[in-house]
């Protein structure tokens, strides 16, 4: 048994939304996600989905692509992303009582793997705009669109210790922590994702969201005061689903 974890499939079978575009590693990229996971992934392992799942706007427009990620193997626990519109955050129980057992939700409550509680939500991370110096350097941002981007990121961050709270209160003293934005932005050393991951004493902090070759390195990846920090991206992992603990 094994955990992994990969994100942004931005599936779009009904919403016909081509990604290609986007580049090169995008296409076909929905029969390299499938092949990947038939080949790594057992029936016995879990896979967290890190959210952008769906293009669908509604959920009738979605279930082509949530189809799609129940055929997968293992068992699936799926994150909310920013392009999710067909997830309502506060239906997330209709959502699993709907799709139980094929298909996990991860909002406002926590799955487990073997000692491990999984926790998480979708986050949020301020991108801007940043103002920058004659020489290209970022050096500040827009302090009124920040005002607004913190209200979310505490939204974010009370749905995150609500996942932590409930997991600790079972009992729980060991936590993966799975968001579908990054957890710092490109001027952030630090953010209150990353207080609460070392706060709980999470082993692994999961994520996705950052596209393209000049956003992968936009947060922390590695060791980072004894946290393991994972970027599952699909296209940075070439759609090949990254294991996070045995």
């Amino acid at each position: 048994m094994a955990l992994y974890a990969l994100g942004d499939m931005h599936l779009s079978f009904m919403a016909h939304k081509p990604m290609d575009k986007f580049g090169k590693v995008w296409k076909n990229h929905e029969e390299k996600i499938e092949q990947n996971c038939n080949r790594i992934i057992q029936s016995g392992d879990t896979f967290v989905i890190t959210g952008d799942h769906s293009w669908g706007r509604k959920l009738a427009d979605a279930k082509p692509d949530l189809e799609f990620i129940a055929n997968l193997p293992g068992e699936k626990i799926l994150l909310r992303g920013n392009h999710d519109m067909f997830w309502n955050a506060k239906k997330t129980a209709l959502l699993n009582e709907q799709y139980e057992p094929r298909l996990h939700f991860l909002q406002n409550n926590y799955y487990c793997y073997h000692d491990y509680a999984l926790v998480g939500t979708k986050g949020y991370t301020f991108e801007g705009p940043f103002l920058i110096n004659a020489k290209g350097q970022i050096i500040s941002w827009n302090p009124d669109d920040e005002k607004q981007a913190q209200k979310l990121v505490q939204r974010e961050a009370e749905r995150l210790r609500t996942s932590f709270e409930a997991a600790k209160n079972a009992g729980f003293k060991k936590y993966i922590m799975f968001l579908h934005y990054p957890p710092t932005n490109i001027m952030e050393i630090e953010s209150v994702f990353t207080q609460m991951a070392e706060e709980y004493g999470a082993e692994h902090v999961v994520y996705s969201h950052c596209h393209g070759k000049l956003r992968y390195a936009d947060s922390i990846r590695g060791m980072h005061h004894g946290i393991c920090y994972h970027l599952v991206s699909g296209d940075y992992l070439n759609f090949t689903p990254e294991k996070i603990v045995d």
